[in-house]
């Protein structure tokens, strides 16, 4: 089971903060460059989204309905259902409403395509449903954020505060659409630069974990968190995680979706983004962020070492039957490619070229 090598790069950069947290003129240095660090990375998002891609999937709305509706549906009730553990002492209120938030985040992109791949499933319907779910989640995130946690961070307390909203406008809905505007100029040279633009992506997620982790032990919220507390939110992470791959692929199966289509389903229906979700928190939560992206990175590790062991054994119970097309080489799995170029099959379980 895999361990991702960036997740340890993230809770060292919180060890960091916790050792070393800026203050004062450093501080404010570190929360402005997070701030110019967010805004970039969603304006390579979405410089990088291919929109007619996503749009394209619309032509098999079931299968993407179905996903969408998973990931901003039937995972924010979960979420919801999961306010029981805080009376009984499981969970601490700051806990939860992390724990919320990660079931507002869109699917991930790359992890699902390449998981369906492994698993020989619908990689084409992976690729437009992780595009849709990421362009539906810049509006869907904060607008279900706004109505389920509400202006003051708590649940149900009514939507944020109008200094938010302009934030969430100025940071990340600005950006993603200068990006989307001038895709047709930059997006041949943001995805030639894939790799090292990735490097920027994944050191400007650094830069806003070591400022809001920084900014939460300024104000002592490591004392509200004991290791039964962390205890409890991996055990309520792990149920959370093991309903959704159930109800994915059994209510999938329900559905009458056949086996590749189930098993993009199940990835893309079942997976939480940390790369957009981090950001996010970042703005929506300001100095509680803490607090909320602990559980996102938590769950974002366990989702890649169980969907790891399922993929695997998808792809050996494929291998026995006859006919099985091979899962694409692990060179094939990509982001969505630029605009013009041509993918088909998103209905077929294999994929073209």
């Amino acid at each position: 089971m895999p361990v991702d090598p960036y997740i340890l790069l993230l809770f060292g950069t919180v060890g960091l903060a916790a050792l070393l947290p800026a203050r004062g003129t450093g501080a404010d240095l570190a929360s402005g460059a997070s701030t110019g660090a967010i805004a970039l990375l969603f304006f390579l998002y979405g410089a990088r989204l291919s929109t007619r891609e996503a749009l394209d999937g619309l032509r098999h709305w079931r299968l993407h309905g179905t996903i969408l509706a998973c990931t901003f549906v039937v995972f924010p009730l979960l979420g919801l259902a999961a306010r029981g553990f805080v009376p009984a002492g499981i969970l601490s209120d700051p806990l939860y409403q992390g724990l919320l938030f990660l079931t507002l985040v869109p699917s991930t992109v790359q992890s699902s395509i390449a998981f369906t791949s492994l698993a020989r499933g619908n990689v084409p319907a992976a690729i437009c449903a992780g595009s849709f779910s990421s362009l539906a989640g810049i509006v869907a995130t904060p607008l279900l954020a706004a109505a389920l946690l509400g202006g003051d961070g708590g649940p149900g307390s009514g939507g944020f505060s109008a200094d938010s909203v302009t934030k969430i406008v100025l940071q990340l809905l600005v950006p993603f659409a200068a990006g989307q505007v001038l895709r047709r100029w930059v997006g041949e040279f943001v995805l030639r630069h894939r790799k090292a633009l990735g490097l920027v992506d994944r050191g400007s997620i650094l830069l806003v974990v070591y400022t809001a982790f920084g900014q939460g032990t300024v104000e002592g919220v490591w004392q509200r968190v004991s290791p039964a507390r962390l205890g409890g939110l991996l055990a309520v992470e792990a149920v959370l995680l093991a309903v959704m791959l159930l109800l994915t692929w059994y209510g999938a199966k329900a559905l009458r979706f056949g086996r590749a289509d189930r098993i993009a389903i199940q990835f893309a229906g079942s997976k939480k983004s940390l790369a957009a979700g981090l950001p996010m928190a970042s703005v929506l939560f300001g100095a509680q962020a803490s607090m909320a992206v602990l559980p996102l990175m938590l769950f974002h590790q366990m989702q890649l070492m169980v969907c790891a062991v399922i993929a695997g054994r998808r792809s050996r119970d494929a291998g026995d039957r006859p006919g099985t097309v091979a899962p694409a080489a692990a060179g094939e799995v990509t982001v969505p490619a630029p605009a013009g170029s041509s993918r088909t099959g998103a209905g077929t379980g294999t994929r073209s070229g």
